[in-house]
């Protein structure tokens, strides 16, 4: 057990100096092998084997069980930026290396609505277009309100949103299998719901874009 610890703390230490050294990119594409090393070398000890085995082990797991961060992926984040410069849309990558589009209600959808509006629709026409070029990437389209109203009226809402979301994409030539669609109603507020600034951050879809390895 002894050793066990002293590999994890030792590897701990490794995977911080390193990554202090790496660009961001670079960073996020060793995180899970780094954490499914330190699992792998805990597992491997506490069950009666070798932690150095083990964190092999581990390792492998790690970078095979998330996601990667290809060039296509960087060039569909530059590219997203680019087309949202100035409307408030976030584009960021995010720690397990998912491509996120966070897209505020004043772009996306009218108050109560979940047709999609036109200021919308160039936002995902170029956003179609990168998905194209990269076809094996999943999608994940979540829908959400603020607290106005009740759960009866917001649940299906959010979940309409992410749907109308999903349409407009597939008759762009996005293959629906690709798509899943989830509403999360007003359950998972991103600022306070007491103000209307915080309702309209609350109102919003999100879509995270992830290409697997292999």
């Amino acid at each position: 057990m002894r050793h066990a610890l002293a590999l994890c703390t030792l590897a701990t230490a490794l995977l911080a100096s390193g990554c202090a050294q790496m660009s961001d990119t670079q960073r996020h594409t060793a995180t899970g092998a780094g954490i499914g090393a330190l699992g792998g070398a805990a597992v491997g000890a506490l069950a009666g084997g070798h932690a150095g085995t083990g964190a092999v082990v581990g390792a492998g797991v790690g970078a095979l069980g998330g996601y990667i961060w290809s060039q296509r992926m960087e060039r569909q984040k530059q590219e997203m930026q680019a087309a949202t410069q100035g409307t408030g849309v976030g584009v960021t990558q995010t720690a397990d290396n998912q491509l996120k589009l966070d897209i505020p209600s004043d772009i996306s959808f009218a108050t109560g609505r979940a047709d999609i509006q036109s200021n919308f629709r160039p936002i995902l026409d170029r956003f179609a277009e990168g998905l194209r070029n990269n076809p094996g990437a999943e999608l994940r389209i979540i829908g959400h309100t603020d607290s106005t109203g009740t759960d009866a009226i917001n649940d299906p809402l959010s979940l309409q949103r992410a749907e109308s979301t999903r349409n407009y994409l597939t008759e762009r030539g996005v293959s629906a299998a690709r798509i899943q669609v989830s509403g999360r109603g007003s359950h998972e507020p991103v600022a306070s719901n007491a103000t209307a600034e915080g309702r309209a951050h609350n109102r919003r879809v999100e879509i995270f874009v992830g290409e697997r390895q292999g």
